[in-house]
């Protein structure tokens, strides 16, 4: 897995700063009053700190951005870098400054002196979510030798606010190395035996094969991958830091690890990004970490379905009809519709098991929430107004977009087939919708329930404010803030 940037605390020690190799960041306020540590900087450099400050590029920073000087006379430094940041910044600009640090620091060290400044935790969460990059199968890439040391005038405090943090960038981090993964690599039993590693923090994990499958009555799961050689699996993660007894979360995610649209074969052109439609079993192992790393007073499930959707003598065709865990019957009218007959059967079987205090599934499921949100906003429906509404706020705490979308009678009749208890598809208007609504149709009454289409955000084309182009890690700091607020005993 990449490895987080090596992030410490120390004591503010205006002296080493002038012998510190590398970076060194200093923060200056939006009207141009210097810290304790610019000061210092600015007297070794001879005024050059407060120069940059009285000219024009100053004076068009935003909150949160930051500028570099290479080559300070005075320091052995090789650039400083200036943050524009108020003394009462949000936690959003102090991430957005973290991250521009992060962009900036390449592999080398780090010496961010910060001195008083609020939510330092934040800046440091920030650097390490953005200093990521997905480099294992690069011939000429080097390991990131570097380090980053934060001076502060709290260290120890520093140190305890900024450990829950980065455990969930180091969640994050597994989040988007499965995402950037290659199917040729991440097959179902590596995707598999990657999970079953996390028992080493605490995680009871189990692999259920096919035959398990086969006997629990699993036939849309193993529908999906039977034109694989790559084994059908499901992996259950289970994290008991909560009361013994209280009925856990259930996080259920999608785990397609390649997607060829199976006999309804997809369009050669962009069909390589199908790497990715593993997304939502990725931000459930991703969570998973970082709640176990982090020791969550909570209960939580975690359920992926891993399959892969080929094409073979084998493989499902259109028109078949196949039966799910329920009971229910299916008639297979696209078998490029696959992700909702993996995911119908996990929550059943999560369900029947866990009885969970709620139920939340992750999939890249449609490429119709993509027109309708864009890259900006995973689809969010759900059967509870409280669980939806947590969410929601959880996510726009953490700054990932979120978007509650409708579900009703009239999306769920287009799923009425004539053979069989329901189609895999309602037709092309409001294609996301009645995904939600055949998954819908295995909640069961009483359980609150969230399915979150995250097609158009798990990974993207261009940078984010955290994150790298490729795969984003989104869903793991909304779900963690989700069970710290409203999970945790």
């Amino acid at each position: 897995m990449t490895d987080l940037t090596p992030i410490s605390f120390a004591a503010t020690d205006l002296d080493a700063i002038a012998t510190r190799k590398g970076r060194v960041a200093v923060v200056v306020t939006p009207d141009g009053k210097l810290e304790q540590s610019a000061r210092r900087v600015n007297r070794l450099t001879k005024g050059a700190v407060q120069r940059f400050v009285d000219s024009d590029g100053f004076a068009k920073l935003k909150p949160g951005e930051v500028m570099s000087m290479a080559w300070p006379a005075g320091m052995e430094a090789t650039a400083v870098d200036v943050i524009c940041l108020a003394r009462n910044h949000s936690v959003e600009d102090a991430r957005k400054a973290g991250a521009a640090l992060g962009k900036l620091r390449g592999s080398g060290d780090m010496l961010l002196a910060v001195d008083g400044a609020r939510r330092v935790q934040e800046i440091a969460f920030g650097l390490a979510m953005r200093d990521y990059a997905f480099t294992p199968h690069k011939t000429d890439a080097k390991d990131a030798d570097g380090a980053v040391v934060v001076m502060c005038s709290r260290p120890e405090v520093a140190t305890e606010a900024a450990a829950p943090l980065l455990a969930i960038a180091e969640g994050t981090f597994m989040t988007r190395d499965l995402v950037n993964e290659p199917a040729n690599v991440l097959t179902t039993t590596e995707f598999a035996d990657r999970l079953v590693e996390m028992e080493a923090l605490g995680l009871k994990v189990e692999v259920l094969d096919e035959d398990a499958l086969a006997k629990f009555g699993m036939r849309t799961l193993l529908s999906v991958g039977q034109g694989s050689d790559s084994p059908s699996k499901v992996v259950v993660m289970q994290w008991n830091g909560g009361a013994e007894g209280d009925a856990p979360l259930a996080l259920i995610g999608k785990g397609v690890v390649f997607d060829t649209g199976g006999i309804s074969l997809k369009p050669a052109g962009g069909m390589e990004d199908m790497t990715m439609d593993m997304g939502g079993a990725g931000v459930v192992a991703g969570t998973m970490r970082a709640l176990a790393r982090r020791k969550a007073k909570a209960n939580v499930v975690g359920l992926v379905g891993l399959v892969e959707n080929m094409p073979s003598g084998n493989a499902t065709r259109p028109g078949d009809v196949v039966t799910s865990m329920k009971g229910d019957t299916v008639e297979i009218i696209n078998t490029d519709a696959e992700g909702r007959l993996v995911l119908c059967d996990v929550m059943w079987y999560a369900q029947e098991r866990f009885e969970p205090a709620g139920m939340i599934d992750l999939a890249t499921l449609t490429g119709a929430i993509i027109i309708g949100l864009g890259h900006e906003n995973a689809g969010v429906f759900s059967n509870d107004d409280t669980l939806c509404n947590a969410f929601l706020k959880a996510a726009g705490n953490e700054g990932e977009g979120a978007w509650r979308m409708p579900l009703g009678q009239a999306y769920d009749d287009m799923l009425k087939s004539r053979i069989a208890d329901m189609k895999n598809i309602g037709g092309r208007p409001a294609g996301s919708v009645t995904a939600a609504q055949f998954l819908q149709r295995f909640v069961k009454p009483g359980t609150p329930w969230i399915h979150l289409d995250i097609a158009g955000v798990a990974s993207v084309k261009s940078d984010t404010a955290l994150a790298p182009k490729g795969a984003t890690g989104w869903g793991v700091m909304a779900l963690s803030r989700l069970v710290a607020d409203n999970f945790e005993s």
